[in-house]
């Protein structure tokens, strides 16, 4: 077994504990589904993707737009599905929409309409996920949760998206209970949009390496794993 097949084996271990501690999918509807594990490959070579497709990991998440499409064309003899978790500027959005299959850091109407514009009405329709910044840090993406209703009623109206859920990256903290609290809020901010806006979001994409397990607990729906997979994130493949 190669080291990422045997980090895959014990991730999805993590995942599958975590899962029967009860906590997965709380407040998301009827059913139990499976939390689905997002391989973040960004800055990793398309020889460690394949030894991850080889493991049985299908979903790979990129966070820089032109390492990402790089790897989407020389990695078109696999079957993957490609999420993009990075901060997404507006001259950026024409290769997202055209080559990937999710977005998960949509936090302004402007994105959003770009992304919808440049989607061909040929390909499936583009999976969205809005960015909310639950911990109010300046630096960091994300919608305030105060704006988050008027953001999604205008992204579920626009053709050739979907708006499949929310996603967060709060600070990064030993706390335990103030990650709950995080992943908690956006929760409730899903459930709220969902009970008054009349839509049936099912996505909520949070938990990384080192607080999957909390994520869980709090109802995530997809983790993204980058570090415990692949090792210690090295330099880009190609500029951003």
């Amino acid at each position: 077994m190669t080291a990422i097949a045997a980090n895959l084996q014990a991730v999805r271990t993590r995942i599958a504990a975590a899962e029967r501690a009860g906590g997965q999918n709380r407040g998301l509807g009827d059913g139990v589904p499976t939390v689905k594990l997002l391989a973040v490959s960004k800055t990793k070579s398309a020889a460690a993707i394949r030894e991850a497709h080889a493991a049985g990991q299908r979903a790979f998440a990129e966070n820089y737009v032109q390492e990402g499409v790089d790897k989407i064309l020389e990695l078109g003899d696999l079957s993957l599905e490609w999420h993009f978790i990075g901060p997404l500027q507006s001259n950026k959005t024409r290769p997202v929409a055209e080559h990937f299959d999710w977005v998960h850091t949509v936090d302004r109407e402007k994105i959003a309409q770009r992304l919808s514009e440049q989607r061909s009405a040929g390909k499936a329709l583009l999976q969205v996920c809005l960015q909310v910044n639950v911990s109010g840090e300046a630096s960091k993406g994300g919608v305030a949760p105060a704006e988050l209703v008027a953001l999604a009623r205008a992204v579920s109206a626009m053709p050739h998206l979907q708006l499949r859920g929310l996603m967060c990256i709060p600070e990064p903290t030993p706390d335990v209970t103030l990650q709950a609290q995080r992943f908690a809020q956006l929760r409730h901010l899903l459930e709220t949009l969902n009970a008054e806006l009349g839509l049936s979001m099912d996505t909520l994409s949070m938990g990384m390496s080192d607080d999957l397990e909390t994520a869980i607990a709090e109802g995530a729906t997809m983790v993204r794993i980058g570090s415990a997979i692949f090792g210690a994130r090295g330099v880009p493949q190609a500029a951003a």
